[in-house]
């Protein structure tokens, strides 16, 4: 599994191939989706305007949902292997190596022009902003638009293979697979970015804000495949329940939960009720 998602006690998590499975059992119980249209692999997952909405590396591209359980393929703007999807502003928007395009409603989609031609790996929406960052050795690694249609270059903390970012209690937070003591930055308005030493070296890959804190989850490490913060700044390492290749984290329900690509297990949840 490659991303998740919540909304309104419905977990959704993506992954390859062709893999969509849902819980509306508040995490507990999960089943697959009954009606995927296959492809190689989802990506991301995102809800909004009473509809799921996920894309894909290969063909379809773009799939959406109303109830989690019965997909159906959508036209994408351009065909390429899109990355991540986020909901902000009543505007669905996707990011990809180079591209972003947007949809009002999933179904029908308008290509955008992109910052920089960067490996654009996840996008979320905050404070009245979209943010996008890259998984990128060199060029623009941060990229912003107040309406999804423009964007303008950021100059990052530090130029890493940024691979998640996210918003939360008036701060956007980012973390990275790569760098020495800087694979967090934040920034209070995207514009303005700042490193932060995270509590390990671990290759980072996905963070959420939920319950007054950021977790973050990691695909390397021993036992200490989660960190937590309670304001983006300083972090500390948690015992993960298992080493899995842990992708994506979401919050929601008055939980926490992971998933993962690789590992005998695929989803761990920290309950906070």
């Amino acid at each position: 599994m490659n991303a998740i998602g919540y909304h309104d006690g419905i977990y959704v998590s993506v992954g390859s191939p062709s893999s969509i499975y849902y819980s509306n059992n508040n995490g507990g119980a999960w089943a697959q989706a009954q009606t995927v249209p296959p492809t190689s692999a989802y990506s991301g997952v995102a809800y909004g305007n009473s509809t799921w909405v996920a894309v894909a590396l290969t063909t379809p591209w773009v799939v959406t949902s109303a109830d989690a359980n019965t997909w159906t393929a959508r036209t994408p703007a351009e065909e390429t292997f899109w990355r991540s999807v986020t909901y902000g502003n009543s505007l669905f928007v996707a990011v990809a190596t180079g591209k972003v395009m947007t949809s009002p409603d999933g179904e029908n989609w308008t290509s955008r022009t992109s910052a920089a031609n960067s490996a654009w790996w996840d996008v979320t929406y905050g404070g009245s902003l979209f943010v996008a960052v890259a998984s990128a050795t060199s060029g623009t690694v941060v990229m912003t638009s107040p309406d999804g249609s423009t964007w303008t270059g950021q100059t990052a903390a530090a130029i890493n293979e940024w691979r998640s970012v996210t918003y939360g209690d008036n701060l956007f937070v980012a973390v990275s697979q790569t760098g020495t003591n800087n694979r967090v930055m934040t920034s209070p308005d995207g514009t303005t970015w700042t490193s932060r030493t995270s509590a390990s070296d671990n290759q980072w890959q996905g963070v959420t804000w939920g319950n007054g804190t950021f977790v973050a989850v990691s695909s390397t490490g021993t036992g200490n495949r989660v960190m937590t913060s309670p304001d983006g700044l300083t972090w500390t390492s948690q015992t993960s329940a298992t080493d899995s290749d842990w992708q994506d984290v979401v919050f929601g329900g008055d939980k926490f939960i992971a998933c993962a690509n690789q590992g005998t297990w695929k989803l761990m949840k920290s309950d906070l009720s």
